[in-house]
């Protein structure tokens, strides 16, 4: 029986793909993704089922919302503050000063406000989350609630992921109307640039539906981004100790980008919608 030297088997081709540094290398970011997807999809999926764990989902609200208040009140006033600071210049040169309320609500409530806010909370409760969680991976705490019939997704990430996308948006409407105090003590009181009822004027025309919904649409996106990669980092903690670190670390940063990126694709969305 005549043997073909060109045939390659099957499970030839495997071993040998296998062996490619190329897969090799996307072997974890592959890995990484399915898992984040698995998790996103049972967390959202158990949002509809029981039970609810209504006393967690009010403590992490606590947790995220009341202790995050801070982040969204000196921020928010200060970035008001700057904005208008740097453009008084810009508007006294064009006679356009009336104009700061307008420029300041615009630029908080599109951008500033939800994407500022976002990124803070993210580094104080995607870390919070990643290393609680990750504490409790490494410790087997996850695995003894397997074993007693507790789905730790139900019970550890749902009510993570309720309270944040319930208390963000809140947090950023509190930094938005800070950042615009902030405007108006920088631009009436201490520059002149307008008068306070034309400030706050200004500012209600200028804001309309678009606006206000691309303001609130923002943060609860970044809600659902912040919880469940903070959540995905910590149940897949390997390593103890520096494994608890290192998840920490990548749960603030990976959130931080996505932050970004997303804000520009909605924003680019709501341009073409108008």
């Amino acid at each position: 029986m005549s043997v073909n030297p060109f045939k390659i088997e099957p499970c030839s081709l495997i071993m040998v793909a296998s062996t490619l540094p190329v897969l090799d290398f996307l072997k974890g970011p592959v890995w990484t993704l399915q898992t984040f997807f698995q998790l996103s999809g049972r967390a959202l999926a158990n949002i509809f089922r029981s039970p609810r764990y209504g006393s967690d989902i009010a403590l992490q609200m606590d947790i995220i919302g009341v202790g995050s208040l801070p982040l969204a009140l000196l921020p928010g006033l200060f970035t008001g503050a700057v904005i208008t600071l740097q453009m008084a210049r810009a508007l006294n040169q064009y006679g356009a000063s009336g104009q700061v309320g307008q420029i300041v609500a615009i630029t908080l409530v599109r951008e500033l406000g939800p994407v500022l806010t976002a990124i803070l909370v993210a580094g104080r409760n995607a870390s919070g989350m990643a290393s609680e969680l990750g504490s409790m991976k490494v410790t087997e705490q996850i695995d003894a609630m397997r074993a007693l019939g507790t789905d730790p997704i139900q019970k550890l990430v749902t009510p993570r992921l309720i309270a944040t996308a319930a208390m963000l948006p809140m947090l950023t409407i509190i930094s938005d109307f800070m950042g615009l105090v902030g405007g108006y003590i920088v631009g009436c009181v201490m520059l002149s640039l307008t008068s306070g009822p034309q400030f706050w004027s200004s500012a209600y025309q200028a804001l309309d539906y678009s606006d206000i919904a691309q303001g609130l649409i923002k943060p609860l996106v970044f809600a659902l981004v912040i919880a469940l990669v903070g959540c995905h980092y910590g149940m897949s903690t390997t390593g103890g100790a520096q494994g608890v670190g290192l998840a920490t670390t990548r749960a603030v940063v990976v959130s931080s980008v996505w932050i970004i990126v997303i804000t520009f694709f909605i924003g680019k969305f709501f341009v073409d919608f108008n």
